[in-house]
């Protein structure tokens, strides 16, 4: 017999497979493909106090092993969400993860005392946004910074809380020290990579903010190098992010030292990649006599 269940932060998943906060929406789209009550958890669309519509022009820009994108956080704001969204999400039988993002820590304090009145399981802290009371650096950029916020949020988040790390971070393994050492009960690692894409005919560049996020399995090596650095250097689950097409994938980086993974890119590839990649995990433990991931984790 084999158990795919992880344990993060005194939450437990079914199985380590989370759908990646952005590529998944609020599940509704995917559901039409297969039961989403399969997946370990979902990490919903991210969240702002505030509705947002977004950035204009291209969104998407298909790179070689990857994808770009500038989205611009549009979602229907928290009380929306809360209203419209988070009924369906509660009855999928799955780890419901709301991510939240903000520009000033008021914003992040304010939207987590809204979701700590419902019956969602976990916060996941978006840190790669803008300080606009910091001459817009990102928040995730300088680990005293970033501190600041997670210790703000901690003082009234009543959730399980996860703080995503972004790969602009100064440095990593600080960086992961410093929101461990605030407040955090697990990170997640990593946000998509500032990129730049050029239209050569327009000479110009593809996104109106010139610089977008890129994603998908051109990030991976990197991705996984630091989940590697990051596990060796703290004493809280680590959940995997960057690149993960197959079932292959999610174990190397639990054996990296991941406890859990979002799948993202892969997701507007094949919508039903998920649910494959939960059954590839399953055959390779049969195959291999390995009873739980625990066995694996970190064994690199």
């Amino acid at each position: 017999m084999i158990d795919t269940k992880v344990n993060i932060a005194g939450v437990e998943f079914k199985n380590p497979v989370i759908a990646a906060s952005g590529t998944f929406g609020f599940g509704r789209e995917f559901s039409e493909y297969f039961p989403i009550s399969k997946l370990g958890g979902l990490s919903t669309k991210g969240l702002t106090l505030r509705q947002r519509e977004g950035n204009k022009g291209v969104r998407i820009h298909e790179t070689t092993g990857g994808i770009m994108n500038s989205i611009g956080l549009q979602n229907p704001g928290i009380d929306a969400f809360i209203e419209e969204e988070l009924p369906f999400l509660n009855s999928q039988d799955t780890v419901i993860i709301a991510n939240v993002s903000g520009n000033t820590i008021e914003e992040y304090v304010i939207s987590v005392e809204k979701l700590n009145q419902t019956e969602i399981d976990m916060i996941e802290l978006n840190i790669s946004c803008p300080n606009v009371k910091e001459g817009g650096i990102s928040f995730g950029t300088k680990a005293e910074i970033a501190s600041n916020v997670v210790t703000q949020v901690r003082k009234v988040c009543q959730k399980s809380l996860i703080v995503k790390l972004s790969p602009s971070a100064e440095n990593m393994v600080e960086m992961a020290e410093s929101c461990v050492e605030a407040g955090a009960d697990a990170l997640s690692l990593v946000n998509t990579f500032p990129a730049l894409a050029i239209d050569i005919s327009k000479k110009k560049a593809i996104f109106d903010n010139i610089t977008a996020g890129l994603s998908g399995p051109c990030i991976k090596p990197i991705a996984l190098r630091m989940v590697y650095e990051v596990s060796k250097a703290v004493d809280v689950p680590i959940i995997g992010i960057g690149g993960i097409m197959d079932y292959r994938d999610v174990i190397e980086y639990i054996m990296a030292g991941a406890w859990a993974v979002q799948v993202g890119t892969a997701n507007f590839i094949n919508p039903n990649a998920c649910a494959e990649i939960i059954e590839g995990i399953e055959e390779y433990l049969q195959k291999e006599g390995i009873s739980t991931l625990e066995e694996i984790r970190g064994i690199i």
